[in-house]
């Protein structure tokens, strides 16, 4: 698992931590889990989906009642994240506030991580 001692690979803030607690409570899941995956114009995407299981290996982050999952893959790609949730008067959504990423397309569904991140050591 990467994570620092004493420190959440993740914070949520309240606004997303509402949201996710209502979702969760309308459709009856234990937490939401994120994720990153290949795809998109600049290489890599989030995911999220309901789980109603916690693998052994996931960080869990809890917040206001809500709680979040991280898939181990993940973990090093979302460290130092937070994750919010925006509206306006055109759209409302999750907004994840990275600093391991170095480039994202214009219409903020793709990303790319700071090289760093794969170096060997």
């Amino acid at each position: 698992m990467f994570s620092i001692p004493g420190k959440q690979a993740v914070t949520i803030t309240d606004k997303a931590a509402a949201q996710i607690s209502k979702l969760m409570a309308r459709d009856g899941h234990k937490a939401l889990k994120i994720g990153v995956k290949k795809g998109g114009c600049a290489g890599m995407e989030y995911t999220m989906e309901y789980v109603d299981e916690v693998a052994e290996h996931d960080e869990m982050v809890e917040h206001n009642g809500a709680r979040v999952v991280i898939a181990p893959m993940a973990q090093m790609f979302l460290f130092g994240t937070q994750i919010d949730y925006e509206t306006s008067l055109l759209e409302s959504g999750f907004k994840f506030i990275n600093p391991n990423v170095s480039e994202a397309c214009g219409c903020g569904e793709s990303i790319k991580f700071d090289e760093s991140l794969f170096a060997k050591e």
